[in-house]
C-alpha cells in the first residue's frame, strides 16, 4: 500500500504542522476503516489533534493520494461541488499507470509519503 501527497497538499500540511509520520499513521487508520469515506474513493480524515481535516483519493486500496487540507476553524466542510470534483478526481486517478505515476513523482506533482517501519 503506497501513500503519496499532492505538490499543493505538502505546502499545506507544513505550514500546518503535520508531520509525514502523522499522514502515515493516518493512512493505516484510513484502511481500517476510520475514516469518513465519502463514496467513490473519497475519504476525509481528521489530523493534527483534530484541528485539520484532509481530504485522501484512493484506488481501491492500491494507493492513497492526500489531496487537500483545512482547518476545522475555518471551515465545517467540503460542499456538494468540490466532493464531485474529488469524485471526479480519484476516478482520474484510479486509472493511472505505474508508468504515469512515476512521472508525476518525477515532476514533483506527487511525492510518496515513506512507511515508517517497526524494528
Amino acid at each position: 500500500m503506497r501513500s503519496y501527497k499532492t505538490a499543493w497538499f505538502t505546502k499545506a500540511a507544513r505550514k500546518a504542522r503535520i508531520s509525514d509520520q502523522e499522514l502515515d499513521k493516518a493512512i493505516a487508520q484510513v484502511a481500517l476503516g476510520q475514516a469518513d469515506d465519502l463514496g467513490g474513493g473519497v475519504f476525509k480524515r481528521r489530523l493534527n489533534k483534530n484541528e485539520h481535516r484532509t481530504i485522501i483519493l484512493s484506488k481501491a486500496e492500491d494507493f492513497w493520494v492526500y489531496e487537500y487540507v483545512f482547518a476545522k476553524k475555518d471551515r465545517d466542510n467540503i460542499d456538494e461541488a468540490e466532493l464531485k470534483a474529488f469524485r471526479a478526481l480519484a476516478k482520474t486517478y484510479a486509472t493511472l499507470t505505474e508508468r504515469q505515476i512515476a512521472a508525476l513523482m518525477e515532476n514533483k506533482d506527487w511525492i510518496e509519503i515513506i512507511r515508517e517501519t517497526t524494528k
